[in-house]
């Protein structure tokens, strides 16, 4: 009679159950990028089965962000894995680091360390070391894998390539009396690098969906990793536009040296960009001293979302009246804030050539509102809005004052436009 053979499916997500089915489930977990802390800890307890004797494990893993610089976990026989943690790029400066057994072996460029923890206070050196003995460990075994073909001091901040920063560090400590045996250490040699292997497949998914998300946005990120690749590939959608621009930016870009330019830019974009993000709208592109974002309309009312992009035009001016006085006050140049509110049919997606493409929005009412914004100047007003949107903006039209029609260069009859009531 023919038994049945499990799918290989219902095997993927079975615990492994000795040594030989780990490295199969290790392997898998790398190319179905199971969560992190899942593999730290079925990792750590099949050690634990196995003989090995691990009490804490330490697990650094390096990415690409603009705030984070690496995320680690730790795992404890009692505790389990913690959550995820993050450290920022400035922490690389931080005793924390620097004092740590890692930092030592990477700038010593030796990837493989034991140390006894046996040894005095004064011979252990490391914080991390001391309190790892103090809590009863015996021995401490650390590895680096670099996810580059060449390795790169990643204690180095001012190294050109981010990418050859990326890679994985991880610690063994364990509490048996006389430390790690030979076989210990052999296993650990064995299964340590498929372990690595497993936690890249996910680190490496997660740093290309974070890459996308701080490039392109959130929304946009998440359609090019759904499979929204192909060149025209677009929906039509409506949406409420949101067009900022600093005015005579170009006269301070150049009375100014480029670190102060960028640096003031940054500052401003903050302002813009920080009220659009948090209110769930999308940061589309910046455009020189200014940008595009949009809020999209779902399940929401048109109405609803009016209110909320005047919402974050308001905050927008708030932030700018607060970096202004801040600047003023330390003598450094300071710029006014100009606001375009307009709602329309957009087409949203894919657009550009074969090998380059942007994913944005393009279409008549993109043009409008930028036409709109280049209107604030001329009639005195950091913020305008078009009739469309006072049409659409039902819960704050009593908020809106008119200014009247007036032409906007290259579109044809004439707009009402609108500004805050005072």
């Amino acid at each position: 009679m023919n038994e049945a053979v499990p799918s290989r499916s219902a095997l993927r997500d079975q615990p492994a159950d000795d040594l030989a089915d780990l490295g199969v489930w290790l392997s898998e977990s790398g190319l179905l990028n199971r969560p992190m802390d899942q593999v730290v800890d079925t990792f750590c307890r099949r050690l634990n089965a196995a003989g090995c004797a691990i009490e804490r494990v330490f697990v650094g893993l390096s990415t690409l962000h603009p705030l984070v610089r690496a995320y680690s976990y730790f795992w404890g026989r009692k505790t389990g894995a913690t959550p995820l943690m993050s450290f920022a790029h400035a922490d690389i400066a931080s005793p924390v680091w620097q004092n740590s057994p890692f930092a030592t072996m990477i700038r010593e460029h030796n990837y493989r360390r034991r140390q006894s923890l046996d040894a005095s206070d004064a011979e252990l050196k490391s914080p991390v070391l001391i309190e790892l003995k103090a809590s009863g460990c015996t021995d401490w075994y650390g590895l680096l894998f670099s996810f580059s073909s060449v390795p790169v001091d990643i204690s180095d901040r001012t190294h050109p390539s981010e990418a050859g920063q990326l890679g994985l560090a991880v610690s063994f400590a364990t509490d048996r009396p006389n430390g790690f045996t030979d076989a210990d250490l052999a296993l650990l040699d064995r299964y340590v690098p498929i372990f690595a292997l497993a936690l890249k497949g996910g680190t490496m998914g997660m740093i290309g969906q974070s890459l996308l998300a701080t490039y392109l946005g959130k929304d946009p990120a998440a359609r090019v990793t759904s499979g929204v690749i192909q060149r025209g590939k677009v929906q039509s959608v409506e949406a409420v536009l949101f067009y900022a621009d600093l005015r005579d930016f170009t006269r301070i870009a150049d009375t100014e040296p480029g670190e102060v330019v960028v640096a003031m830019l940054d500052e401003y974009f903050d302002c813009m960009a920080q009220p659009v993000v948090k209110r769930g709208g999308e940061v589309l592109k910046f455009l020189g001293d200014g940008l595009l974002a949009t809020f999209g309309i779902g399940t929401e009312s048109r109405s609803d979302v009016c209110a909320t992009a005047l919402d974050a035009a308001q905050e927008a001016f708030g932030a700018v009246e607060a970096l202004n006085a801040k600047r003023n006050a330390a003598g450094l140049p300071a710029t006014q804030l100009d606001i375009a509110l307009h709602i329309g049919e957009v087409l949203y997606g894919n657009v550009g050539t074969e090998t380059r493409l942007d994913f944005t929005v393009i279409g008549p009412a993109v043009n409008e509102a930028s036409r709109i914004e280049l209107l604030c100047k001329e009639l005195g007003q950091n913020l305008l809005i078009s009739d469309r949107f006072h049409d659409a903006a039902n819960k704050c039209r009593g908020r809106l004052l008119s200014l009247g029609r007036h032409e906007l260069r290259g579109v044809r009859g004439t707009t009402e436009l609108f500004t805050l009531a005072i």
